[in-house]
């Protein structure tokens, strides 16, 4: 299962980038490719992202842990989706950390296990994944005014 991991530090406290990482109406703001979220909940959103070609493509989640101002995870729904024919399971985690008042430790990891012949293009799912983490991290960074 192909898993990416990335850490960076962002000036800010931690509540501060908690208030925006658990709210997942929050996620245009900072998560590459999300145009708009529609029927947020505390467990469970749909985010509208933007395809190479300009189309609409509907990803579904479910919040599957929380521990407040520490650890979030989500799972991306692929079943009945336009992934599933790629993915059989996605997973994201972040994790946060205090370094100081002002000083927080993101780290974000997206864990994919590929679906048919996809498991064949280990290496362009996960350059894929390490640009979506690296992406957030650098939307999370410019959020915090970094």
């Amino acid at each position: 299962m192909p898993t990416v991991s990335r850490t960076r530090s962002l000036r800010a406290a931690p509540e501060e980038v908690w208030r925006i990482v658990s709210d997942p109406r929050r996620l245009p703001d900072w998560w590459p490719g999300v145009r708009r979220v529609e029927e947020a909940s505390t467990q469970a959103w749909t985010t509208v992202l933007a395809s190479p070609r300009g189309k609409s493509v509907r990803a579904d989640y479910t919040l599957v842990d929380a521990d407040s101002g520490v650890r979030l995870a989500w799972r991306h729904e692929v079943e009945e989706s336009p992934f599933e024919r790629i993915l059989r399971r996605s997973t994201t985690e972040l994790e946060l950390e205090a370094l100081g008042a002002e000083l927080t430790s993101v780290t974000i990891t997206v864990r994919n296990k590929p679906r048919g012949f996809a498991r064949l293009g280990f290496v362009q799912l996960r350059r894929a994944a390490v640009r979506q983490v690296e992406g957030a991290l650098d939307g999370l960074d410019r959020l915090m005014g970094g």
